[in-house]
């Protein structure tokens, strides 16, 4: 939290012996990341896009809801890691961060799920931009139902390739996402708040109830009911435009579960104490390779 302009801390760092790890939430398992994080011993700075996010963090050390207050943080140094656990559609802000770290010679890392494994459909059609995502809907008929959350839903709602077109929006029961839903002009016919995941069977219910003609998703990996909604609309013949992430150029480590994370974690650990002592004692005679002497 910030007080009079700093930033107050609720935990030691001597105790603790180590900065804060800076964690970027966006996804389920990023907020259960926290707690295993402080079982392994490190001390988790978490950074949240909203209200409710902040609650899911609040057993972390500190809690951000701004990318202002992250990015004095890093230009502060006050991190040892940064840990990207966002969605990959969401990046922008994120690679803001991925930049700063580097500029400021600290370690980051994506917590990315692992991709949906598709079935063979000529009913999956697979784009790599919202851009896209927006051109194949407007190529098919019917009512669109958006499962892609909140972000990007004005490119959809405003976009002249869609005007005239039904569009139902499944999103998060949160007063200022229903807000936002509502000064975009959806009708509340329209909008269908509900926290998933959820079944095949139930998701199947819904695109039926709604007499959707297409299904636009995120591919969330399978721990984030990708496969559910596929399963659900090939169930019904409904074509599934699924937004895959983009190539990422950054060459940046990418680890795909916790025991990989905490790998990874130890290993930059252990190359900065490493480093530390290298520099604590520069003259110090290396110690030679068994059998050398």
């Amino acid at each position: 939290m910030l007080s009079g302009g700093e930033i107050v801390y609720n935990y030691e760092p001597d105790r603790r012996g180590d900065k804060l790890l800076l964690l970027i939430c966006g996804t389920g398992e990023s907020f259960a990341l926290i707690s295993v994080l402080q079982q392994h011993g490190y001390a988790v700075a978490a950074l949240t896009r909203s209200g409710y996010g902040s609650q899911l963090a609040s057993q972390a050390e500190l809690v951000l809801e701004s990318w202002t207050e992250a990015q004095k943080l890093l230009e502060q140094k006050q991190f040892a890691a940064v840990i990207d656990a966002t969605h990959p559609s969401n990046g922008e802000h994120a690679r803001q961060l991925a930049r700063a770290a580097a500029e400021n010679n600290i370690v980051f890392c994506r917590y990315q799920r692992q991709e949906t494994p598709l079935p063979e459909s000529p009913l999956i059609l697979p784009v790599y931009s919202w851009e896209e995502a927006i051109r194949q809907a407007a190529a098919k008929s019917g009512n669109i139902f958006l499962t892609t959350g909140s972000h990007n839903l004005e490119m959809f709602i405003k976009s002249p390739l869609l005007k005239g077109r039904r569009i139902i929006v499944r999103v998060l029961p949160q007063h200022h996402i229903i807000k936002k839903c509502q000064d975009l002009g959806l009708l509340p016919r329209d909008i269908v708040a509900m926290q998933g995941p959820f079944s095949t069977r139930f998701n199947q219910a819904i695109f039926q109830a709604y007499r959707a003609g297409i299904v636009v998703t995120r591919d969330s990996g399978p721990t984030g009911g990708t496969e559910n909604k596929i399963k659900a609309a090939l169930a019904l013949q409904i074509p599934v435009i699924l937004i895959k992430r983009t190539t990422d150029n950054s060459r940046q480590p990418t680890v795909y579960t916790q025991a990989e994370l905490l790998d990874w974690l130890a290993r930059r650990k252990n190359e900065r104490a490493t480093a530390k002592h290298h520099r604590s004692d520069p003259g110090r005679r290396p110690e030679p390779a068994h059998g050398a002497e």
